[in-house]
């Protein structure tokens, strides 16, 4: 019997692995599974080589465990170790006899795992004791068994396997019994071993549980449109069938493989993301990949694998290296490379599943600027008749009918086509074509457009008056004075929505548009939609919502709204300019007597008299508003002109809405 001390730097290197080396305990079986896999590839290699010439036998990995002594154990029947190798790279923490090996038979191997070293101490994060019975396939060699209880001491002596392999042996701890149990390896093996490239043999029934022929290792001209959705489905069982896929298969300036899906987004922005798989020679490491590929890249689903990523020695976390910006670079180009060839070759498949594509489209041209120059070949944009254009096919479609007098093409669009149908179909009626954007991302989206494209401007169709969204003519004022513009406002402010983010103005919109329009400002209305996309209220976020409301002076029921004030107020207003006319005349004439004077130059008895004649004017004009006002609550006809208005922008709702369903009632008998 043999006994010594491992060759370590620190007494306290068992603790330093127990608690810090790896950053999640369970991944001690995908370790020493793939360190199986490793033996089992090894003696393939000597074979290959002509090296191994005895008869091979069945060369799967068995695991098999006792959850009531609490025991996992490990078998394979790969290369096996002698004495001396146990010494070696059992024995020397950190020493990976892969590396050694790779080396050696690099022509004839491509798949060894681990070469990161460590793997096997991964075992003492779980066990309080670990055995290691092992047999080298070398010619006389003898069984050897090695054992350790999570200290620097342990013991060699004569194994009992009759046969060339490795058996490890682990002797849970108290804490880690739960990883016996038949559930937890299986959920284990699934997650990090269903593609390793050798079976994988557990279970009663002696199952083998992965599938070690993946298509990402096949040539895509082997494969059929039935086996990448099949693929698919083993990846993801629950989730519908992918737009479009991409085989990789880059052995030159790095090694990568792998095969990536469109999945069905719609509006599924934040739920998808994690979906791509990270192997490392079919093992697998993670599914955060954001490091790996850029972040609009996360929302595809699939599989990479690549020996060039650089892993720490945990294979949990990614570190930054060269090779990871030329690998995220080529997928990008990849991906561009298919959706342009897609644009090209298969345009009506492209445009069938576009709405489902779209977000994470507009993802990658938000968020990286390669793939914005390579995309806006083959982005489209979709119009409220379900017609697709190119950028370019679109800006030749509108800009004859869609410039203003700027000289500025205005894109006209539409985030709900029910919601603003009566905007939508004012546009409709001046020949102009309405957009459809109705993505989470789109308030940014727009904005990144507008940057873009030359000498265009985007306006939300409801965002105001179809003429003002694109302005041909400078747009008439009514012939109105002051006071009759004040009046007119006076008495529809009584009965519309009140607040300083309400701003009103009477204009002339035509006796055919509404009598009353409600539009929200763009400016304001998409920094707080892009504030609240972003999780966060800056300031405009929480600024309340703005409206902005027109009077059509020019529709027959305002006229015929003014004409009944006008008839029902006459004497009263005409009293009210009566007596206000003497004292506006000695204001306007102590204004024009003070005019360019310093304060300390006018007299106390003027400034007296100025002060008492503007409190009287002001009282009247207090006076004058409170009739108009009156008059406003109590004419039925303004406040159902008012209710449509606010109900054809969602803004009129419990009693008022049922007030107007109950006067709307009344006026029809």
């Amino acid at each position: 019997m043999q006994k010594g001390t491992i060759g370590v730097t620190t007494e306290n290197i068992f603790p330093v692995i127990k608690k810090f080396l790896y950053s999640d305990h369970e991944i001690f079986l995908r370790e020493l599974v793939s360190n199986a896999v490793d033996a089992t590839q090894k003696l393939k290699a000597l074979i290959s080589t002509g090296e191994f010439k005895a008869e091979a036998g069945d060369l799967q990995v068995t695991i098999t465990s006792d959850p009531d002594k609490g025991t996992i154990t490990i078998s394979d029947r790969g290369i096996g170790m002698t004495e001396e190798e146990v010494n070696k790279y059992i024995n020397q923490i950190a020493f990976s006899s892969a590396g050694e090996f790779l080396d050696k038979y690099k022509d004839q191997l491509n798949n060894i795992i681990g070469h990161f070293g460590l793997g096997f101490y991964s075992s003492f994060m779980v066990s309080k004791k670990v055995e290691i019975q092992t047999l080298s396939w070398k010619e006389g060699a003898e069984p050897v068994k090695w054992s350790c209880e999570g200290s620097p001491e342990y013991q060699i002596t004569k194994g009992k396997r009759k046969d060339r392999g490795t058996d490890i042996i682990l002797y849970l701890d108290d804490e880690s019994k739960d990883f016996a149990t038949e559930a937890k390896i299986n959920e284990l093996l699934y997650k990090y071993c269903k593609f390793l490239p050798v079976e994988i043999v557990f279970g009663k029934d002696n199952k083998v549980i992965n599938n070690p022929n993946p298509i990402w290792t096949k040539k895509p001209s082997d494969l059929k449109e039935e086996d990448y959705l099949n693929f698919y489905r083993e990846l993801y069982p629950m989730q519908e069938d992918p737009l479009f896929y991409i085989h990789l298969n880059v052995d030159y300036p790095f090694n990568l493989t792998g095969v990536l899906y469109f999945p069905k987004l719609k509006d599924k922005l934040d739920i998808s993301r994690n979906k791509i798989q990270l192997y490392c020679n079919q093992v697998f490491v993670t599914d955060s990949v954001e490091n790996i590929v850029p972040d609009f890249l996360t929302l595809l689903h699939g599989v990479i694998d690549s020996p060039d990523i650089p892993l720490n020695v945990s294979r949990s976390y990614l570190q930054s290296d060269a090779n990871v910006k030329k690998i995220s670079a080529h997928i990008t180009k990849k991906v561009a490379d298919r959706l342009e060839e897609i644009f090209k070759n298969d345009r009506k498949n492209l445009e069938d599943k576009w709405d489902n594509l779209k977000l994470f489209i507009e993802y990658g041209m938000l968020s990286e600027e390669k793939f914005y120059d390579r995309a806006e070949k083959f982005a489209l944009l979709k119009n409220c008749d379900d017609k697709y254009f190119s950028y370019e096919e679109y800006k030749t479609s509108i800009e004859t009918e869609q410039t203003d007098k700027n000289k500025k093409i205005v894109y006209l669009y539409t985030t709900d086509k029910d919601e603003q149908y009566p905007f939508i179909e004012s546009a409709r009626n001046k020949g102009y074509d309405v957009l459809v954007f109705d993505s989470q991302l789109d308030s940014h989206f727009v904005n990144l457009l507008e940057s873009k494209f030359k000498d265009t401007t985007f306006a939300r169709v409801d965002s105001d008056h179809i003429d003002k969204l694109i302005q041909k003519n400078e747009i008439s004022k009514p012939d109105l004075s002051e006071k009759e513009i004040k009046d007119i406002s006076d008495t529809f402010e009584s009965v519309l929505p009140e607040g300083s983010h309400y701003s009103y103005s009477i204009e002339n919109l035509g006796e055919n548009d509404g009598a009353i329009l409600i539009t929200r400002s763009e400016f304001m209305r998409r920094y707080r939609e892009m504030a609240a996309l972003n999780g966060g209220m800056n300031f405009y976020g929480s600024l309340p919502e703005s409206y902005n409301i027109t009077i059509n002076y020019e529709h027959p029921l305002v006229k015929k709204i003014i004409g009944m004030k006008d008839e029902k107020l006459k004497s009263q207003l005409e009293d009210f300019n009566q007596k206000a006319s003497t004292p506006e005349a000695r204001l306007a004439e102590i204004n024009k007597t003070i005019s360019g004077k310093k304060d300390s130059e006018i007299e106390t008895s003027i400034k007296d008299e100025q002060k008492s004649i503007e409190e009287g004017l002001e009282t009247l004009k207090n006076q004058r508003k409170g009739v108009l006002s009156s008059f406003g609550k109590e004419c039925e006809l303004l406040k159902e002109v008012v209710d449509l208005a606010l109900l054809a922008n969602g803004m009129l709702k419990g009693e008022d809405l049922n007030k107007f369903i109950k006067r709307s009632l009344s006026l029809i008998k």
